[in-house]
């Protein structure tokens, strides 16, 4: 097995902590992002897309997009489990999980902020406002359905983590990494913090992988 992976790509924290969870440990291959290793013809055949993650697990062509790849380790490596049993509780998880991973974090990636210099000319202020907004617009909706849903226990949902767990985890680390305060959605936090309190999701941190800064 065998991940492409880049120490700030926070869909990548996401499948490092599933794989974490699993008790699985594949080779990884770093793509920087910042140095634009993503666009390298050999990446661009491993994902045409030029975004990680990417992994490679036996033969056949690389999995990519971080929830299709978690739902694949967990289908091969079911336990623990990652998605309720019942069908509804199952919606609800992948729906919170969606919030992040398909509705705010894919407009604050690298070539999304690249794009908005380029071609609209916004300096890095601008860029840092667009951000922030996205974030921040995805935790207020976290923090209305968590605070409010009899679902949410210790987790989002129940007691036991799940892939909706994962994907709050990957955006209060993006959101301290853009400067949003998360101090307004208290339950995202208690929730976060639980989850930090796991080696599975502490040890997939950003700030813990080979060529990170001490902070950010």
């Amino acid at each position: 097995m065998k991940l492409f992976s880049f120490w700030r790509s926070l869909a990548t924290y996401r499948v490092r902590i599933a794989l974490n969870l699993k008790g699985l440990t594949p080779e990884v291959v770093e793509v920087d992002l910042m140095k634009g290793h993503q666009r390298d013809p050999k990446f661009r055949a491993v994902n045409p897309m030029m975004a990680i993650p990417a992994l490679i697990d036996g033969d056949g062509p690389a999995l990519y997009e971080s929830l299709a790849i978690i739902e694949y380790i967990d289908e091969l490596h079911p336990k623990p489990p990652l998605l309720p049993a019942d069908p509804r509780a199952r919606a609800r998880v992948r729906g919170l999980a969606q919030i992040v991973a398909c509705d705010s974090h894919p407009l604050v990636v690298p070539r999304v902020r690249e794009y908005l210099e380029k071609e609209f000319k916004l300096d890095e202020p601008a860029r840092m406002k667009w951000c922030r907004h996205w974030i921040a617009t995805a935790l207020g909706a976290l923090e209305e359905h968590l605070a409010g849903e009899k679902e949410t226990g210790r987790f989002c949902q129940g007691d036991n983590v799940t892939l909706a767990d994962i994907c709050l985890a990957s955006q209060t680390a993006g959101a301290k990494f853009f400067g949003v305060d998360t101090a307004p959605y208290p339950t995202v936090n208690r929730i976060a913090e639980a989850c930090m309190k796991i080696d599975a999701f502490a040890k997939a941190h950003p700030l813990k992988q080979p060529g990170a800064p001490a902070a950010v």
